[in-house]
């Protein structure tokens, strides 16, 4: 292979022309980035299919066929059940941490001791106070955040019983749990139990060990990354729609861009509210720039994007083509999916790497420790190193894609409730409705990563693209929903792509057929979903029961591993691209798919092709329809057409409704 054919291939494993431009520049400037190193470095054939351990010193240990089992005797199936678990209790971990550190500074907020930081949406103070059966009738919001912090902090080294947002599951779905011995006890025990069992001579049996895979997974879906959402919510303030910018063409030439990358929201909120201090903007004028820029990467950009508007310059694989932009004074990260080589871009550019997190450091990166107690000081140190930085950009060094796109994110459960119905009726009886007389025929997530073993965003907007032309509902988070809103489908424009059932039920309530619902711990969103549409009756008594497919088709991380089992734990069809992490043991894929699906209702496959992903979930789809008894749509039956609202007129009748019940009051 030529050259110039290399370097036109390493630009073909992406669809984002963004992205494209920026690798030309790497290239150029001889850069190295993910995309040519994925293409370098093959992956080891054998530890791809799980099929080595390292979890002792008598190996590492190659299995093949002409060595079936390990020094201890360990088969491949042992082996990869034990890798699987270990990547499960890993992802369960990460969102595990984000929750305790949420509930810390809720903790903190609620007692006075943080700066800039205070209790902002009380309704929702008082609806996680209810799940938690606290009661708040006389008390005062600090009281009712005191108690809410405690609660939820005592789920993480809870020894027996059940946490506490288990509750929040449909009772068919509790009832089997407990059968079935899956009721996740405190979020540390489960992840340091399925560190125990994959130790050198513990637990033996890849069937015990997948079944404690999936109860640690769902200290993260119904514990960390719930209460992490929750507790967002509470202190930031529950999502609404909200319009953005997507793409890296969104920073600009004459002012000081400032990037945040990560998960947490906390500094990246206090960021926004000191990016617009007057004596900040004017600071930054004194060196020369016309205004502050802030923009996101992967979640962390959609943390600020739906609470604040904050536009996103990219997901997981844009963060390395964002500083080659040359136009980007800091970049500031906290946790997860940060890769090490961003120190060696930015040592190519004037940008300043910033950690932010005393769990993160990376080698030559300026580390300004985030805290509660003093977070918007915090704030203004960081934003402050970027804007002295301005001066000091390099001539003709920038280069800025002129493509931008509008999205619109931010669809939290609350809202998604509210505009089908209202302040005061709000509920989920349109789209149960919807679905049971055809319009929609069901419900599809499609969320998680990027991997550049695969082409950037192509199999998550292929996805979303056919199923809503197939009149299914598209819900999207994380790095997924990034790619939806890079390709203009987070807006009302992507009706065009739309069946005419689907699009006549989005017109009617003036949404996109792909609803972009937050960052990755949100994807508890999509369960929160999910049991209210149970309990609103008509689709059945239990998760299991609706026609819904979960998909993260260009996965990479423990994390995804992590939702992918409690999703499937909770009943959910799920479906990986990419490859597997376990195909090197027949018996391990076949418990995921067949055993999974007999003991709780939900089934974990990994399959590569993006048609044959489409097919299998339609057959999910079509198969929990007929299981229901529900109808198929058919154009021009379900008589007059409809008066349309848009988001505007949604609005209007917002403030209406607000304005009545104050007068009423």
């Amino acid at each position: 292979m030529s050259e110039d054919t290399k370097k036109l291939d390493l630009i073909n494993r992406t669809i984002d022309e963004t992205a494209k431009e920026l690798l030309k520049v790497a290239e150029k400037e001889g850069i190295s980035t993910a995309f040519n190193r994925a293409a370098e470095i093959k992956p080891c054939p054998i530890g791809q299919k799980s099929m080595c351990c390292k979890h002792c010193f008598m190996g590492p240990c190659r299995i093949t066929k002409k060595t079936p089992v390990g020094v201890c005797g360990a088969d491949v199936d042992t082996i990869a059940a034990r890798n699987f678990g270990r990547m499960v209790a890993a992802g369960t971990s990460a969102h595990a941490d984000h929750g305790r550190d949420m509930a810390f500074i809720l903790l903190a907020a609620a007692r006075g001791e943080t700066e800039g930081i205070e209790i902002k949406d009380v309704e929702k103070l008082h609806a996680v106070a209810g799940h938690l059966n606290i009661e708040t009738e006389g008390k005062t919001k600090e009281q009712i955040g005191e108690e809410v912090a405690l609660k939820f902090i005592e789920d993480f080294g809870r020894q027996k019983g059940g946490i506490n947002y288990i509750r929040r599951a449909p009772k068919k779905r509790q009832d089997l749990w407990k059968e079935r011995d899956l009721v996740p006890r405190g979020l540390d025990r489960e992840v340091v139990e399925m560190m125990h069992r994959t130790h050198m001579g513990v637990d033996q049996d890849p069937k015990s060990l997948l079944h404690h895979a999936l109860r640690t997974s769902l200290t993260d879906g119904w514990g960390g990354a719930m209460l992490a959402t929750d507790l967002s919510d509470i202190l930031y303030g529950t999502p609404t729609p909200i319009k953005a910018k997507m793409s890296v063409g969104l920073l600009k030439e004459d002012e000081v861009n400032l990037v945040v990358h990560g998960h947490e929201p906390s500094l990246s909120e206090m960021m926004v509210v000191a990016s617009q201090e007057p004596e900040m903007l004017e600071y930054a004028k004194s060196k020369g720039a016309n205004g502050i820029n802030m923009a996101g990467i992967c979640c962390t950009a959609n943390e600020v994007l739906m609470r604040q508007g904050i536009g996103s310059a990219g997901n997981f694989l844009n963060q390395e083509l964002t500083i080659l932009t040359g136009a980007v004074e800091a970049m500031v990260v906290d946790v997860q999916c940060i890769m090490e080589s961003l120190a060696d871009v930015a040592k190519n550019y004037h940008t300043k790497l910033i950690t932010s997190s005393p769990k993160a450091r990376i080698p030559e990166a300026i580390h300004i420790e985030f805290d509660e107690e003093h977070a918007m000081t915090v704030a203004r140190k960081v934003l402050r190193e970027a804007i002295d930085n301005f001066p000091n950009r390099k001539k003709g060094a920038i280069t800025l894609p002129d493509y931008v796109s509008e999205s619109i994110g931010g669809f939290s459960h609350e809202y998604i409730k509210y505009m089908q119905g209202g302040t005061y009726r709000g509920s989920f009886r349109p789209l149960n409705d919807a679905i049971m007389d055809g319009r929609v025929q069901g419900v599809v997530g499609i969320v998680g990563c990027n991997n550049p073993r695969d082409v950037q965003d192509s199999a998550i907007v292929q996805l979303a693209k056919e199923f809503i032309r197939r009149d299914i509902l598209v819900i999207t988070t994380g790095c997924g929903g990034i790619a939806c809103g890079k390709q203009g489908l987070l807006a009302p424009e992507t009706m065009e792509h739309a069946g005419p059932g689907l699009r006549e039920v989005c017109e009617a309530v003036g949404i996109s057929p792909v609803l972009h619902v937050g960052s990755c711990v949100d994807n508890t969103r999509i369960l929160t979903i999910a049991a209210d549409m149970v309990a609103e009756g008509g689709l059945g008594d239990d998760i299991a029961d609706l026609p819904a497919v979960g998909i993260c088709p260009e996965w990479m991380s423990e994390k995804a591993l992590a939702i992918g089992c409690y999703f499937v734990a909770s009943g959910v069809h799920t479906i990986f691209g990419v490859g597997s992490p376990v195909e090197g043991s027949e018996k391990v894929t076949r418990l995921m798919r067949e055993g999974w699906e007999q003991d709780v209702g939900g089934k974990l496959e990994f399959v590569p092709d993006t048609k044959e992903i489409v097919q299998k979930a339609i057959e999910t789809i079509t198969k929990g329809r007929k299981a229901l008894g529900i109808t198929e749509y058919v154009p021009g039956k379900f008589g007059a057409e409809k008066v349309l609202m848009d988001m505007a007129d949604r609005r209007r009748l917002e403030d209406e409704q607000k304005a009545k019940a104050a007068a009423a009051k």
